[in-house]
C-alpha cells in the first residue's frame, strides 16, 4: 500500500473523542460547589464531584469529602471549549503535554480567560483540560457483543497526536 492511499482512508482520521474539564479545589465545602457552578456555566451541563480516597490531616481533608468537580464533553461542544482553552494557551503546548497513547492535557490559571464573566462571590479557579483522541473503529474494543483487539496501526501515537494538533489548530509544540 502506498503512503498516499493511507492518508485518504477515512478510518485513519483522528478526532476528539472527549474533553474532560477538571477543577480540583483540594478542600471540602463551599469552594467545591462554586467550582462546580463555574463548570456548569462553561459546559452547560451538570458537573460530577470527586471525593477524597483517604484522610490527609496535613491537607485538612477527610475520606469521602468532595474535593473536586469535573465535566466530560463530547462532540461539537468539546471542540468549541478546547478551542477556547488553546486560545488562552496561545496554541502552544509542551512536548510533555502529550501522552504515549496519543492523548494530551494542559491547564489554565484563570477560568475568566475562557470568556466567562467574573463574579466576586464565585472567585477565580484554574482548571485542567484533558483531551482523548481516537480513530473510528475503536468501539470494537469496548463494545459488549463481539469485542476484539484493535491493531496497533489503529491506535493513536504521541507523534500522530502532535501532528494532528499542529495541523488542526496551527499549534506550536515546544521542546521543553
Amino acid at each position: 500500500m502506498v503512503k498516499g492511499e493511507k492518508a485518504d482512508n477515512p478510518m485513519r482520521n483522528i478526532k476528539v473523542e472527549k474533553l474532560v474539564l477538571n477543577i480540583c479545589v483540594g478542600e471540602a465545602g463551599d469552594r467545591v460547589t462554586r467550582a462546580g457552578k463555574v463548570l456548569a456555566d462553561l459546559a452547560e451541563q451538570k458537573p460530577v464531584y470527586s471525593e477524597a480516597r483517604y484522610t490527609i490531616r496535613s491537607f485538612g481533608i477527610r475520606r469521602n469529602d468532595k474535593i473536586s468537580a469535573h465535566v466530560t464533553l463530547r462532540g461539537e461542544k468539546a471542540e468549541q471549549i478546547l478551542e477556547k482553552g488553546l486560545r488562552v494557551k496561545e496554541y502552544e503546548l509542551k512536548r510533555n503535554n502529550f501522552s504515549s497513547t496519543g492523548n494530551f492535557g494542559f491547564g489554565i490559571q484563570e477560568h475568566i480567560d475562557l470568556g466567562l464573566k467574573y463574579d466576586p462571590s464565585t472567585g477565580i479557579y484554574g482548571m485542567d483540560f484533558y483531551v482523548v483522541l481516537r480513530r473510528p473503529g475503536m468501539r470494537v474494543r469496548n463494545r459488549k457483543h463481539a469485542s476484539r483487539k484493535v491493531g496497533n496501526a489503529q491506535k493513536v501515537t504521541k507523534e500522530e497526536a502532535m501532528q494532528w494538533f499542529v495541523q488542526k489548530f496551527d499549534g506550536i509544540i515546544l521542546n521543553k
